[in-house]
């Protein structure tokens, strides 16, 4: 049990997170809570500088977050024998009268997997992480409930560690592609023939239109062009869908621009924008990370234009990949989200997992109520009929939204 006071400040915040010291088997272990100052954030970067972790809990990301959206987070650093070993770095938002602590980026973040110390991973321990709870619990009585969502199970073959503990299967499926035994190997596990024959009437039909361009975005004017275009095409096309759009919040828009600016200044970079340019304009854009051995499209889109039976899409994919086979990279990772696109260059499926941590007693209703929506999402998506009627209807609605406008 970790020993911890924390006064609280006029909105509910912790105004103090000391270090909570606790002992777990034969181990030192310390737990340091602290909310996401510079000081903090520079730490937790110095930490991710020698650890492992998925791009959303990357320290650029941590950081650009916090100024861009929310800086209501706070970092929670395990640390065995006085070296860290696992970071959590989190934000806090409300749902209704209760708060929450999740990952930085809520849905924008996927694949999730902490900061921390390869070595450690292998002999990981539920009490010293259970600990790493505790600690955050007193330093913040305000929250309640820890959501891990959308866990990755493992790393560049390290095991998540939140894995051993006791959560439920998310509701999303996540897609990649094995590159192995390079591009060639990849088209002939996805159809190649078919793939090629549509990749050459393509380039006759963008040809025909003006001429095409693979580009990748490597200037400031460049980042806020493509970046400016894709949240345009995004919003169009989900609300068409009528598909709430996870982009439209102004505050997002200037986290991801603030990030992949960022990432200009980097080498290799780590965020990275590709768009195809047909008659000298954006018809598709896609967002990617870099995450060790593997490629992740963190979001993509087309324009809705006379050029759009032409799957701009398909097109940059196909440049996308074939790319990333030349570079070497294992896997090309659509991340979540079951897409008949991501299908037909896809061999590997995953299944993220959810872990809910109630710190309070109204936490354990919420925790609940929020494994039951997951439950009810999972069956929706999971039955061919229920998600087919479930899309129809959402468009149909849509239709009608915009016809009253």
């Amino acid at each position: 049990m970790a020993d911890a006071t924390a006064s609280m400040d006029g909105n509910g915040r912790a105004a103090a997170m000391p270090a909570q010291r606790v002992s777990t088997g034969h181990a030192a272990t310390a737990v340091v809570v602290s909310e996401a100052s510079a000081d903090a954030l520079a730490k937790y970067a110095a930490f991710c500088g020698q650890a492992l972790h998925a791009p959303a809990q990357g320290a650029h990301w941590a950081r650009h977050w916090t100024r861009s959206v929310n800086a209501d987070a706070l970092i929670a650093t395990l640390s065995v024998d006085q070296k860290p070993v696992l970071a959590l770095a989190l934000e806090v938002v409300r749902a209704g009268p209760f708060r929450i602590a999740r990952f930085m980026g809520g849905r924008h973040a996927n694949g999730n997997f902490s900061a921390a110390d390869r070595a450690w991973l292998g002999k990981a321990d539920c009490a010293a992480i259970r600990s790493l709870f505790d600690a955050i619990a007193a330093a913040r009585p305000d929250i309640d409930v820890l959501a891990l969502q959308r866990l990755a199970s493992e790393l560049d073959g390290a095991p998540n560690p939140f894995m051993a503990l006791s959560g439920f299967t998310s509701p999303n499926v996540s897609l990649a592609a094995d590159l192995d035994g390079g591009f060639d190997a990849v088209l002939d596990r996805a159809s190649g023939r078919r793939k090629r024959k549509k990749h050459r009437s393509q380039i006759r039909k963008f040809e025909a239109a003006g001429g095409f361009r693979r580009v990748e975005a490597t200037t400031l004017e460049q980042v806020g062009a493509f970046l400016d275009a894709f949240f345009s095409m995004k919003e169009q096309r989900l609300r068409r869908m009528g598909i709430t759009d996870a982009f439209r919040d102004p505050d997002v828009r200037r986290f991801f621009h603030s990030l992949f600016t960022d990432a200009l200044h980097r080498q290799p970079p780590s965020f990275v924008l590709h768009g195809l340019e047909v008659d000298g304009r954006l018809r598709a854009v896609t967002g990617t990370s870099v995450c060790g051995d593997r490629l992740i499209c963190e979001f993509a889109a087309i324009s809705e234009d006379e050029l759009t039976p032409a799957s701009p899409g398909e097109f940059l994919f196909f440049g996308n990949i074939e790319e990333a086979c030349a570079r070497g990279f294992r896997l090309y990772d659509f991340s979540v989200g079951d897409e008949r696109y991501k299908r037909e260059w896809c061999n590997l499926e995953t299944r993220h997992r959810d872990v809910l941590v109630p710190l309070t007693t109204k936490g354990r209703v919420l925790a609940l109520t929020l494994h039951g929506c997951a439950r009810v999402t999972a069956l929706v998506k999971n039955s061919p009929v229920v998600w087919r009627l479930t899309k129809a209807l959402r468009r149909k609605a849509a239709g009608k939204s915009c016809a009253q406008e």
